[in-house]
């Protein structure tokens, strides 16, 4: 599937002046669902983060998701999986109201080596997504399902 039949959908987006140099968030493949974030940490003061620690990095972007849709900022599995770099709250939610900086919530889960942010590295995804909204209809009992109420691994490993 090429880009043209790809669902598209219009953000306006506005770089903050501690971003101009970065690059917006772009698909890095055809079939890429996400788009990366990029750290706006001050050129030549890298953030460093201890094992264990946690940091909430700028991008130096805004958007204005529209009415609707959401926008997920979500790990990258690279991250993850060279550097055991994760996310706080991930997917972390960017609703369509607001409209301050995307910061990216990020923790070390490395037990010996400290993790370095530099200016301009990729340390998260950002994906639109369609949102539904429910309407709730409180209901005396729900119906039956095989599950039931079975909770975690009540389906087999």
């Amino acid at each position: 599937m090429s880009n043209r039949e790809w669902p598209t959908i219009t953000v306006e987006v506005t770089r903050l002046p501690e971003a101009a140099d970065l690059p917006l968030p772009e698909y890095r493949t055809e079939g890429a669902a996400g788009m990366d974030l990029c750290a706006a940490v001050a050129a030549g003061e890298p953030l460093l983060l201890a094992p264990g620690e946690r940091a909430s990095v700028p991008t130096g972007l805004r958007i204005a998701v529209p009415v609707g849709y959401e926008a997920q900022v979500r790990p990258r599995s690279g991250l993850a999986a060279k550097h055991g770099i994760a996310l706080v709250n991930a997917p972390g939610t960017i609703d369509a109201d607001y409209r301050g900086e995307i910061c990216v919530l990020i923790l070390n889960t490395d037990k010996r080596e400290t993790f370095r942010v530099e200016r301009g590295d990729r340390i998260a995804q950002l994906l639109v997504c369609p949102v539904i909204r429910a309407r709730w209809n409180e209901v005396l009992t729900l119906p039956a399902t095989a599950r039931g109420a079975g909770g975690f691994g009540s389906t087999g490993r």
